[in-house]
């Protein structure tokens, strides 16, 4: 019999995908299913960066690029983002991988092994826990709390710093809770791990461009004193649209670019050249309509919140970013595993449980609202007859 790695076998399987295979395979019976439970944007990326994709593909480039990308694209990342957060930053210090979890991963493998520890947000994105344990260390949740608005509180954060931990994950805009962490509490987590030198921070900035309201986000370069140690995790799936192209970045310290090279070539040589023209069309063309998807996905976001409030039992409060509610449905007597269950099976509506984003995910749900205003407004409808049938 065959002999797996346990590091492997023991990764769980990311139920939104699960869940979306399930919600597909009703589909497919000809069932009414509105998916809430994947994450990702409904609309189509911009024409100039389809007309980008289209040209590369013709015309090429079609071979290999440095492991870590295409100079120009590393170059415009760099000034894109340095304009955005008014920050220094060199081409040298970018990456570009395919996808924003590649960044993690390798964060996870190179500050990882037996005896360390990582640190990762709970409730959070189900792939920082399993990255961390199969590097072979443990994982080591903090918690993410409701009454802090789905943010950390840096004091306990801190306190759980060890003499093994390696890295610590923050993640604001936050996936599953769409919690932006204070510039207060940021700040402070900032101010303590200056006490700490030996702990790297892979701060994932996915959903920056999805804020609302004025929210205050604050990105972890706006600390330049822990800048040889922090890691960006940022890309284009989330803001341009494009989570099938598989496209990210990661804004590195110098001095660890040579281990992230080494990574990628024993991983993945190097990300797709097409797919990198394009992102290069994405950051250096007209952002009007990606602010048109910011400004839709607020109107949503507002149209689920008021409407899930409106259900027995269930209270939701208003998320700062991303493009997820984690409504609390404690007050409906069902478990949240249960209910997701059920209502994809008799009211067609896919959520995702929240203990699969950790076990303070007990007694909540998440719900994407990356779909169309008439589909949100028929799944609350559906959601509300079943739970006060």
């Amino acid at each position: 019999m065959l002999k797996i790695n346990p590091a492997v076998a023991a990764i769980e399987e990311e139920t939104a995908f699960t869940v979306l295979d399930r919600a597909n395979a009703l589909k497919a019976k000809g069932h009414p299913v509105i998916n809430l439970g994947i994450g990702q944007p409904d609309f189509t990326p911009p024409k100039h960066i389809l007309e980008a994709a289209e040209k590369a593909v013709r015309d090429g480039p079609h071979g290999y690029t440095s492991p870590q990308g295409l100079p120009v694209l590393r170059d415009a990342v760099a000034q894109y983002v340095g304009n955005r957060f008014k920050a220094a930053i060199t081409g040298d210090e970018i990456v570009i991988v395919p996808g924003g979890k590649v960044t993690f991963y390798f964060a996870c493998q190179m500050f990882g092994g037996p005896g360390a520890e990582i640190l990762y947000p709970d409730p959070g994105f189900p792939p920082y826990r399993d990255a961390a344990r199969s590097s072979g260390a443990t994982a080591v949740p903090y918690p993410i709390r409701e009454e802090k608005d789905f943010g950390f509180d840096a004091e306990e954060v801190l306190s759980l710093i060890t003499p093994a931990t390696r890295l610590i994950i923050i993640n604001s805009p936050a996936n599953p809770t769409g919690g932006v962490v204070s510039r207060e509490e940021i700040t402070k987590l900032a101010h303590g791990l200056a006490k700490h030198p030996n702990v790297a921070i892979l701060s994932d900035e996915i959903y920056s461009h999805q804020v609302y309201d004025g929210v205050d986000f604050v990105s972890f370069l706006s600390f330049p004193e822990l800048r040889d140690r922090t890691i960006i995790l940022d890309g284009w799936s989330k803001t341009f649209a494009m989570t099938g192209w598989r496209l990210g970045f990661g804004i590195w310290p110098k001095h660890l670019i040579e281990y992230v090279k080494k990574l990628i070539t024993v991983d993945h040589s190097c990300t797709s050249v097409a797919t990198q023209m394009a992102g290069l069309a994405a950051i250096t063309g007209p952002m009007d309509e990606i602010e048109g998807f910011r400004k839709s996905f607020q109107r949503r976001r507002d149209i689920v919140v008021k409407g899930l409030n409106d259900i027995k039992g269930v209270r939701c409060r208003l998320p700062g970013g991303a493009f997820y509610a984690f409504p609390n449905i404690s007050g409906t007597g069902w478990q949240s595993r249960d209910l997701a269950r059920e209502l994809l099976d008799k009211a067609y509506v896919a959520l995702i449980f929240g203990e699969s984003f950790g076990a303070n995910g007990k007694g909540y749900m998440r719900l994407s609202y990356a779909a169309s205003e008439a589909d949100l407004v028929e799944a609350l409808k559906r959601m509300k007859a079943f739970l006060e049938a």
